[in-house]
């Protein structure tokens, strides 16, 4: 075995053990619960897991709110380490005794029996009266072939991944896609959307999951296939609805058509009373609102920018996300809707809450083939850089991945008093009728990384771009006289 790039010699009991610890922490997604099923302590679980993580080069999992999830390596390995447990519990397992009748002083009197007696009959105490042994449910499930109805495909889904601890698996590509297409086309039982997702969002989907649904959501909206559109830039900006903050990002899109790119941008602003507000932003920002994604194209032809509403993109992924209010939680699809790419731009920028979130969407991204992306360690899941603290960025370079910082620059003051209201301020900096260096910062620094992204710049030219947002803010007004 080859750790850290250098021939160790090889210890196949202590091997064998990490392997069983892999396929334990794939089982429990937590170190402790891996730690209490093994019966050791959780530092040593942790110690093993990095083992594991220096063996294969790999992180193996994230750590997120909901658990360890796993990166796509430690995915891939999920059925073979399983198999591997379960053939060394059966072959660890005690076997029946042999007891032989012969013994001393043997009186004659012994001889076949004329009934074998079978063992005393009882009820497993791990199954209900008429519940079907794992074996039986195994099998039932296998007979459910691809040409099966779509609500028989999806409940195998539901019980391939909510079956409880140690005979749940995750789905893999091809059937995460499936069962989101199945629902998407409305051929699902309510229950079974509800069952799917809550199941999913509780155990912490995989990143094969997650590839899987964005195959999906993409193939629903016959999105178009990247770089076969004039956009160069994908801007996603979906908002909470708890979160009220006015669109500065949109000032940010354009400084960057006027640096000559096509940015196209999807999203929602939570619902709520601020519903409208990134239609409201785009219509003052001269930007065409469009309906769908053959819109968007027809107005790419003539406009740097577009906007394209959730709500009117597609109505059936909208009620989809519009049920937080029923379960008080993110489902799998709130995760994945900023990796859409409808318009098949040849670049993307997003933001994301939260290093692990940051790290599950960069591996998506890679499992989808994307090749140039940004990621903003933000507060917020929008694409709005403020340079106020030192700010990791996650990147895809021509498909690989590395990170940078950008140091925090000086905050400036507070923002001025004013009795105009948010969307009348937010007008106001753009034109000029008001100042707010504050905002000016975050716009540029915005500006500056979708620039990096578009044209592939190294990490330590930031300073370079955020120079060349900053002229372009200056040269605005002039623009629009």
């Amino acid at each position: 075995m080859r750790r850290g790039g250098v021939d160790q010699p090889q210890d196949r009991s202590g091997q064998l053990r990490l392997l069983i610890v892999l396929d334990t922490l794939l089982r429990e997604g937590s170190v402790s619960r891996a730690a209490a099923s093994m019966g050791i302590q959780p530092p040593a679980m942790s110690r093993m897991l990095g083992q594991l993580r220096e063996i294969y080069g790999d992180p193996l999992f994230h750590r997120t709110a909901r658990g360890l999830v796993p990166t796509p390596l430690a995915d891939s390995l999920r059925v073979r380490v399983r198999a591997l447990a379960a053939e060394t519990d059966r072959l660890l397992a005690p076997q029946k005794e042999t007891v032989s009748s012969s013994r001393p002083g043997e009186t004659g009197w012994s001889g076949p029996a004329l009934l074998d007696v079978p063992p005393l009959a009882v009820r497993p105490s791990m199954l209900l009266d008429g519940q079907p042994s794992p074996e039986h449910i195994a099998d039932k499930l296998s007979r459910i072939g691809d040409n099966a109805p779509p609500m028989q495909r999806l409940a195998k889904y539901i019980a391939l991944s909510g079956a409880g601890v140690g005979r749940s698996r995750s789905l893999n590509r091809e059937e995460a896609q499936d069962a989101l297409s199945i629902i998407l086309d409305g051929e699902a039982d309510p229950i079974q959307i509800g069952a799917l997702l809550a199941t999913m969002q509780f155990r912490g989907a995989t990143t094969s999951e997650f590839a899987g649904f964005v195959r999906a959501l993409r193939a629903h909206l016959n999105a178009s296939d990247v770089g076969t559109t004039t956009a160069d830039l994908d801007w996603p900006v979906y908002l909470s609805p708890k979160l009220r903050t006015s669109p500065w990002f949109m000032h940010a899109v354009r400084l960057v058509n006027m640096a000559g790119y096509r940015v196209a941008m999807h999203g929602s602003a939570g619902g709520g009373q601020d519903e409208a507000k990134f239609v409201i932003a785009a219509k003052m920002s001269g930007i065409p609102v469009c309906a769908s994604i053959k819109d968007a194209k027809n107005a790419l032809k003539t406009a740097a920018s577009v906007f394209i509403p959730m709500e009117t993109l597609d109505a059936q992924i909208t009620r989809l996300i519009g049920l937080y209010p029923l379960m008080e939680m993110r489902s799998p699809l709130n995760t994945i809707l900023q990796l859409i790419n409808p318009l098949g731009a040849k670049a993307s920028i997003m933001g994301a809450s939260g290093s692990a979130r940051r790290d599950l969407h960069r591996d998506i991204a890679m499992l989808l083939g994307v090749q140039q992306l940004s990621i903003i360690g933000n507060v917020r899941d929008i694409p709005e850089f403020g340079p106020f603290r030192t700010t990791t960025i996650y990147r895809l370079l021509d498909g690989a991945s590395y990170d940078f910082s950008i140091p925090g620059m000086k905050q400036p003051g507070a923002e001025p008093d004013t009795l105009m209201t948010m969307r009348e301020y937010w007008f106001a900096v753009w034109t000029g009728a008001a100042r707010d260096e504050r905002m000016e910062m975050v716009i540029c620094a915005t500006a500056a990384m979708a620039l990096m992204t578009i044209e592939c710049a190294s990490a330590d030219s930031f300073l370079e771009y955020y120079q060349r947002a900053l002229r372009l803010w200056k040269d605005r007004l002039v623009a629009a006289a």
